[in-house]
């Protein structure tokens, strides 16, 4: 019987997530320009936002934690790109034709192997519900961010019902039942609205932009009914994003 704590969670949301991408790099054969030309807009898409609210250095050193197998970090035009994520080894020779654009470093978001201040921009695109510690993982941000620098963040959030149903789910787990459920099995922890906030409090971030999208979630409803799981988001919206822009306070 294996029982999964927090810890093994985690593991097991990496290992599902790198057979993901390498049945994703076998189907990109040949097509890989179309979803590099998305990513690109996506990259500046995030610029903007920032320009936005702050001018940004005109040579920048930005950093991505879970810079992943398409992270914004590849097309962020930046004096220097270092993307982050414990499988960046093996992103690096699964999508050779983007991940050279960046410096990747195999490491955990709640371990950053950077000194303090040493970036002016962090971005982090919806990550920290497949970790051990999305606190954590914050914490780390702000820290490694120099003052002034800004924070890209987002993660999907979710109806309450979620939330408990995930504790559920990983209470069994970590008892050693061996029931799962897939969507949980991605993931460490599905966040609510408030503690996506909450995630914030107590560190030298000041918040210049927040915003989600839960109220066109729940308009939108799923387009058709496949299983009891879609006829719950009728009622319960799922997979809305939270998105956050703050500034690292303190003295430069």
């Amino acid at each position: 019987m294996v029982k999964l704590g927090i810890r093994g969670r985690a593991q097991r949301a990496l290992d599902r997530q790198l057979e993901y991408q390498r049945r994703k790099a076998a189907e990109l054969k040949g097509h890989e320009s179309t979803l590099m030309n998305h990513m690109a807009a996506h990259s500046l898409a995030v610029r903007n936002a920032l320009e936005s609210v702050k001018p940004l250095p005109e040579a920048p050193r930005v950093l991505e934690v879970g810079s992943g197998a398409h992270g914004l970090i590849f097309f962020f035009e930046a004096a220097e790109r270092i993307g982050v994520d414990p499988l960046a080894d093996h992103y690096r020779a699964l999508f050779p034709a983007w991940q050279g654009k960046a410096t990747t470093v195999a490491a955990f978001g709640e371990r950053l192997p950077f000194g303090d201040g040493r970036f002016d921009i962090v971005l982090c695109d919806n990550v920290v519900d497949h970790a051990e510690s999305p606190r954590k993982i914050v914490e780390e941000i702000a820290r490694v961010l120099a003052p002034g620098g800004l924070l890209y963040f987002t993660v999907n959030v979710h109806h309450p019902i979620y939330h408990w149903a995930a504790t559920v789910h990983a209470a069994w787990r970590t008892a050693g039942i061996p029931f799962e459920v897939t969507p949980f099995a991605d993931h460490t922890v599905h966040l609510t609205r408030a503690a996506a906030g909450r995630m914030f409090e107590g560190l030298p971030l000041r918040i210049l932009a927040e915003s989600d999208n839960i109220d066109d979630v729940k308009r939108a409803g799923p387009t058709h009914i496949r299983h009891m799981g879609d006829r719950l988001k009728r009622y319960f919206f799922k997979n809305a994003q939270f998105e956050l822009i703050a500034e690292r306070t303190g003295a430069a």
